[in-house]
């Protein structure tokens, strides 16, 4: 299937991002510090350098873990010479409620290639773009399955969003918190140029292009499988003793 969206990895385990990079099929690679502590990592910038290293022609974000502007820029200095191709993350706004559009723009002036995260409504994303400067461009995440878990369609927001950051040479919008398959189609569809991906989804992309029926049949299989393994059966009623 031919997709315009870029797909990039989404994790913190270093074997796992050489598998998916191996395959072929992400152009980059994004983590945050709910991965790394998943992944189990204890030195950051270790693992950092080791990821750069591994994939040095693609991009790969890191995020600053800073919560106070003065730290948050000087983080984002050092994960910034860290290579080339790399994008620091900074969410949109801190935890108090206050954004970080003054730290996005010094950066970005700075020539550093920002990437926004924690984005879920419109006005963050317009912040956002105002905050990049175009000469250097950025990226632009939006948490989309973020904003589906609360019950709302993030389509019509996405859609708009990439509008927005279409409008700022440079600027590209991200589909982020990815929770299916479909959603790689859906990011093509409203004009994101990247979507960032777990590896269990993207294990999935190998079914793209197949047929209903044959899943239909694949599945049948799995389960007669599963239930051999399991050795399970259901008495009927002629193989149950009557009750005396």
């Amino acid at each position: 299937m031919q997709l315009n969206v870029k797909v990039y990895s989404d994790g913190a385990e270093l074997t796992a991002m050489k598998q998916v990079a191996a395959q072929g099929i992400v152009q980059g690679f994004t983590t945050n510090p709910s991965l790394m502590k998943a992944a189990g990592i204890t030195d950051y910038l270790a693992f950092a350098r080791e990821a750069v290293a591994a994939f040095p022609d693609q991009s790969i974000s890191f995020e600053v873990f800073a919560n106070q502007p003065d730290q948050m820029l000087k983080e984002a200095l050092v994960l910034a010479n860290l290579g080339s191709h790399v994008a620091v993350k900074v969410p949109i706004i801190r935890a108090t409620g206050a954004d970080n559009t003054a730290v996005i723009s010094q950066l970005s002036q700075a020539g550093v290639q920002v990437n926004v995260t924690a984005i879920t409504t419109l006005e963050q994303v317009q912040l956002a773009v105002d905050a990049l400067d175009p000469a250097v461009g950025g990226i632009v995440s939006v948490f989309a399955g973020r904003i589906a878990d609360t019950g709302v369609d993030p389509l019509p927001l996405m859609r708009q969003a990439a509008t927005l950051c279409h409008a700022k040479a440079g600027v590209e919008l991200l589909w982020a918190s990815t929770r299916e398959v479909f959603n790689i189609i859906q990011a093509d569809r409203m004009g994101c140029d990247i979507i960032t991906v777990p590896p269990k989804i993207l294990a999935k992309m190998t079914k793209f292009g197949k047929d209903a029926l044959q899943v239909s049949v694949d599945t049948v299989k799995t389960f007669d499988a599963d239930i051999a393994e399991l050795g399970f059966t259901i008495p009927t009623a002629d193989q149950v003793a009557p009750k005396i």
